[in-house]
C-alpha cells in the first residue's frame, strides 16, 4: 500500500486540516515501533532523526518545525526499507551518527526554509537527497566517529588551507580509494564540489569580453559575441574555435543574500546582528563602532522605514588588488571584492570567518574604469536587497519570519582603488576627491604636484602669512563643497 506523504510538504501547517490528518496518521503508524522506555526519533526538521522524544512530544515538534527534508522512506517509524528494484531490505541498525557536527550544518541549512509556509510556496526538498545519503553514510565499515559528509568537508578545509591544486586532491582520492578500497568517498574534486555547492557554498561563473567590454550574462548569456566590441566569447585557434569552448576571462560571483540569510539560521548570531541597535556608546565623543558615526545617524534619519527593523543589515564594501600566484616578479593582477556585516560586533565584523567574498575578478590587469562591468551582478542584487528583501527566517524568534533588506553603506580601500570603484581618476590635475574642481596643483619635474593644503586651516592662522612653504601667502579660500546634483553632472551616462 502506498503512503501519501504529500501531506510533509504543506508550508501553511497551521491552517491545513491535510497536514494535521497526515500528522495523526503518521504517529498512529509509528506508535507501534517505540522503544521500551517509550521513545522513538523524531523527524522533525530540528532533531533530523538524531534525538528520539516520546510519541506526544513528536506531534509538537513535527507541528512546529515541520517535517525533514529527504527522509522519504520512514524505516525507523514503520515503513520497509526498499531499495531501487523495491525489493523490501533491511533497515539500518543506527541510521545516523550520534554525535556527528554536521548535524547542525545541515540544520542551517534547511531551517532557512522552515518557515516559509509564513510566505508560502512550497518547495522541493530533492536537493537535500544526497546530502542526507552521504550524512548517513559511514565512511568506512564499522568507522562510526565520521560520517562520508564529515570527513570530505575537512577534506576540502584542509585543500583550501594548504592550496592544494584540484589535481593533487583526486590523486589523494584514488591513493585512499587504493589504500582501502571499502571506503565511502567521491571519485574527484568535481564531484566533491558539486555536494559542496548544495550547501550554499557554490558561486556562478560569469563568461567575460576579452576587452572587458561586456559580461556574457542575463541577456546576453547566449551570444557567441561581445555585444559592444564583437571580440568572440571564446579562445580561437588558427582562427577557428576549438573542440571545447573555452571562455577568454571567467568572472567568479558569489551571491550575497544566501549567506545573509544564513546569519540568521543560528540564534547565536540572529541574536549578534542586533548588537548595534543596543551597544551604542553613550558617550558622544567615543566611536567605538560605525553606529556611534554621523554617516550612520544620518542614514536612519533618511531612511527611517529601514531604521525602524534592526535585522535590516548595514553592508560596508572592500576592493583591492592581489597576485594568485605569489610571484612578485610575474605581473599579473586578480581582484576581489569583499562584504562586511556592521550589524555585528566590532570584535566580530572584522574576523575572517564573518568577511564575504563577493567576487573574483580575472586578470592578468587590473579593472581600472572597466570595474563598473565587474560589479554589474553584485549591484543588480544590492538593488534587489535594498528594493525588496528577501523573506529570512529568524532563529532569535521561534516561527519568526521578516523581510530582509540590506543598504551598502561605504567602501573601504586605498587610493587606487577608490578610482576604480568611484570613476574619479586619482591621477592628474584634479585628483583630490575633496577640492574635486578647485584642486590646486601644478607640473614639477614631470611629476603634478598638489599644493595649498595652508588653505583649511582658519584665516587667522599664522602660516597664512609665512613664506616659507612656495614664497607666497596663503590667499586662496578652501574649496567649495558640491552637492549630489552637481556631482552628478559630472557622470556622463
Amino acid at each position: 500500500m502506498t503512503i501519501d506523504k504529500s501531506w510533509t510538504t504543506i508550508r501553511r501547517r497551521g491552517s491545513s486540516n491535510e497536514f494535521w490528518n497526515g500528522l495523526q496518521h503518521f504517529l498512529q503508524m509509528a506508535k507501534p515501533f517505540v522503544n521500551d522506555r517509550g521513545f522513538i526519533k523524531c523527524p522533525c526538521r530540528r532533531c533530523l532523526n538524531n534525538a528520539s522524544h516520546q510519541l506526544e512530544d513528536l506531534e509538537s515538534h513535527i507541528f512546529r518545525n515541520g517535517f525533514m527534508f529527504g527522509y522519504n522512506q520512514w524505516i525507523h517509524h514503520g515503513e520497509p526499507a526498499t531499495d531501487n528494484a523495491g525489493t523490501t531490505v533491511a533497515g539500518p541498525s543506527g541510521g545516523i551518527h550520534e554525535r556527528d557536527e554536521m548535524f547542525d550544518v545541515l540544520d542551517d541549512i534547511i531551517s532557512e526554509d522552515a518557515d516559509e509556509d509564513a510566505v508560502g510556496g512550497p518547495s522541493s526538498n530533492n536537493q537535500y537527497d544526497d546530502l542526507f545519503a552521504a550524512l548517513r553514510s559511514e565512511l568506512y565499515p564499522g568507522v562510526s566517529s565520521f560520517s562520508s559528509l564529515n570527513f570530505l568537508v575537512k577534506l576540502m578545509h584542509l585543500k583550501v588551507l594548504n592550496k592544494w591544486t584540484n589535481k593533487s586532491f583526486d590523486e589523494l582520492l584514488k591513493l585512499l580509494k587504493l589504500a582501502f578500497p571499502k571506503i565511502n568517498l567521491v571519485e574527484s574534486h568535481y564531484e566533491a564540489k558539486k555536494l559542496m555547492m548544495k550547501m550554499g557554498l557554490g558561486y556562478s561563473s560569469i563568461h567575460v569580453c576579452k576587452n572587458d567590454y561586456a559580461l556574457f550574462w542575463k541577456e546576453n548569456s547566449l551570444k557567441d559575441t561581445c555585444p559592444v566590441c564583437s571580440e568572440s566569447r571564446w579562445k580561437l585557434q588558427s582562427g577557428k574555435r576549438s573542440g571545447k569552448n573555452v571562455p577568454h576571462k571567467v568572472l567568479r560571483y558569489f551571491p550575497v543574500g544566501p549567506r545573509l540569510k544564513r546569519l540568521f539560521a543560528t540564534s547565536k548570531t540572529a541574536k549578534l546582528m542586533r548588537w548595534h541597535s543596543t551597544r551604542k556608546s553613550k558617550d558622544n565623543d567615543v566611536m567605538r563602532h560605525p553606529v556611534d558615526g554621523k554617516s550612520w545617524q544620518e542614514f536612519d534619519k533618511r531612511h527611517r522605514q529601514f531604521a525602524g527593523d534592526v535585522r535590516n543589515v548595514r553592508l560596508g564594501l572592500a576592493a583591492d588588488g592581489f597576485n594568485p600566484f605569489g610571484n612578485m616578479s610575474l605581473s599579473y593582477s586578480m581582484w576581489h571584492v569583499v562584504l562586511t556585516t556592521y550589524n555585528l560586533p566590532p570584535w566580530i565584523c572584522m574576523k575572517a570567518e564573518y568577511l564575504m567574498l563577493s567576487l573574483l575578478i580575472p586578470g592578468p590587469q587590473s579593472p581600472g574604469k572597466d570595474m563598473d562591468v565587474f560589479l554589474s551582478p553584485l549591484i543588480d542584487e544590492l538593488k534587489e536587497l535594498w528594493v525588496h528583501g528577501l523573506d529570512t527566517r529568524d532563529a532569535a524568534y521561534e516561527n519568526g519570519v521578516f523581510r530582509m533588506r540590506a543598504a551598502l553603506l561605504w567602501t573601504v580601500n586605498d587610493f587606487p582603488a577608490r578610482s576604480s570603484l568611484s570613476g574619479w581618476s586619482g591621477q592628474g590635475y584634479r585628483a583630490c576627491p575633496t577640492c574635486n574642481e578647485d584642486t590646486p596643483s601644478m607640473r614639477v619635474i614631470k611629476k603634478t604636484a598638489y599644493f595649498s593644503h595652508r588653505h583649511f586651516l582658519a584665516t587667522t592662522h599664522h602660516w597664512w602669512s609665512n613664506l616659507q612653504f612656495d614664497g607666497r601667502t596663503e590667499r586662496k579660500r578652501p574649496p567649495r563643497r558640491f552637492n549630489t546634483t552637481e556631482y552628478l553632472n559630472n557622470f556622463v551616462v
